[in-house]
């Protein structure tokens, strides 16, 4: 387990009630939070991407266990991806000096080291955080080779599956399977296959799992500058990946809803009678049994769901699950950063992750929070999660993700209109932008 270096800290994990993590959220400090507070304890903003009220909640807990070195405040960002994105963006380009602890999105992580925006992350702090984060999450907190910020939880698609479809088409869980071999399934039993298939970052997801697990990159040199990114789409690995989402559109494989749907949407559709297999986040598991307890899905539909790791493109070759999470950073601006990495250490601590697993659903970054009795008993899958995260990949770590990612969502849906061409009018489009020869 990791310990952190500050002996004021207790290792317990405190209970803290719904209400108390309710009104912590509410604490919504966007000006002025630099500041000490009435009794001259700092005050940490720490801004936070919406969940089920953890984070305030062990923004509060961190508070006391400092004993008075610190109090944290939560700052709410948008709900999307790209909202939390743009304030983060535009607040630390500002100079902003309240950015003292930021829930960040992976995939924006380059954006925002490259410019010097995130404070360089101390060495003790690294030693302390990272020594059993799994391998995916921390690949994915990395620029350049070096740490940028720490890891708190991180997430992963598995594929989830009916037992008795896949029993139907004489499959052996146990074993790997592929795309191709889910595909069939679905086609030969008249079911749907749970894909997200809308204009949205989920698309950038799935077509990077599927690049990434046939041996391919999306782009080849990403801490390169714009006009020397090297764009690798036009592959062998970018073709199978556009056959595989062009075949699922076209053969109606995902259902009639394909072209709009999202997470939420391929669940109620793998909890229907048309249900299948679906690639989708541990989400799904606890909603699904929520849905049973409010009367809306069969208990019997819920007994036959199984889970795996996401499909194989090539069957001789590991898939590269998709990655996400929150990481945590500090602002190069923030007046505290002693005290905002001090504050981080207390957070990611691996009962903290362990507990906001199970509270809010979200898996840890570190191995060792998969020990707990209560996270095995809340997630059956959790062994599951645990070894996808290992073998997960990042979406292209680059400043200029936001280009490369809105290309993709519009070369690449519909997914019935995806074809061999793709690929390679994808790098093309995305060159171009690059350039500044084509906008988005």
């Amino acid at each position: 387990m990791t310990t952190t270096s500050h002996p004021h800290r207790t290792s317990g994990r405190r209970r803290l009630g719904a209400a108390t993590a309710l009104g912590a959220v509410g604490a919504l400090i966007m000006t002025g939070c630099g500041d000490a507070d009435a009794g001259g304890t700092p005050t940490l903003t720490w801004y936070i991407n919406p969940d089920a009220g953890g984070q305030a909640e062990l923004a509060q807990q961190c508070s006391e266990e400092s004993g008075g070195r610190y109090n944290i405040e939560t700052a709410l960002l948008p709900r999307d991806a790209d909202g939390q994105r743009e304030q983060l963006a535009r607040r630390l380009a500002a100079g902003d000096t309240t950015m003292d602890i930021m829930s960040l999105d992976p995939p924006f992580i380059p954006e925002l080291a490259e410019p010097g925006f995130l404070a360089p992350v101390p060495g003790d702090v690294e030693e302390a955080t990272t020594q059993d984060v799994l391998a995916g999450p921390l690949e994915g907190a990395m620029w350049k080779d070096e740490l940028v910020s720490v890891p708190f939880w991180a997430n992963t698609q598995l594929l989830w599956y009916r037992e008795s479809v896949a029993e139907a088409a004489g499959l052996n869980m146990d074993e790997p399977v592929t795309w191709d071999q889910i595909m069939d399934a679905a086609r030969e039993q008249d079911k749907y296959l749970g894909v997200q298939g809308t204009s949205a970052e989920s698309m950038t997801v799935w077509v990077n799992g599927l690049i990434k697990s046939a041996g391919g990159e999306i782009i080849e040199n990403p801490e390169a500058p714009a006009d020397e990114i090297v764009i690798g789409m036009d592959s062998e690995a970018a073709l199978k990946a556009a056959e595989i989402v062009g075949t699922i559109g076209r053969d109606g494989l995902g259902g009639p809803g394909l072209p709009t749907s999202t997470e939420n949407t391929s669940m109620i559709e793998f909890q229907s009678d048309n249900g299948s297999f679906m690639v989708n986040w541990p989400f799904i598991y606890a909603a699904t049994a929520a849905a049973v307890e409010g009367g809306t899905v069969e208990r019997s539909m819920f007994e036959d769901i199984g889970w795996a790791l996401w499909p194989r493109v090539d069957p001789d070759e590991p898939s590269a699950p998709p990655l996400g999470g929150i990481n945590l950073g500090v602002g190069a601006t923030s007046e505290h950063q002693d005290l905002a990495w001090e504050a981080v250490e207390c957070i990611v601590q691996p009962e903290n992750q362990a507990y906001y697993f199970v509270t809010n659903g979200n898996p840890a970054a570190s191995e060792a929070a998969y020990e707990d009795p209560e996270v095995r008993e809340a997630f059956p899958m959790y062994e599951t999660i645990r070894e996808s995260l290992d073998q997960a990949a990042p979406r292209p770590q680059t400043p200029y993700y936001n280009e490369v990612s809105t290309a993709i969502q519009q070369e690449w849906t519909p997914p019935a209109s995806v074809t061999e061409n793709t690929p390679r009018d994808t790098s093309a489009f995305i060159e171009a932008v690059l350039k500044g020869d084509k906008l988005l």
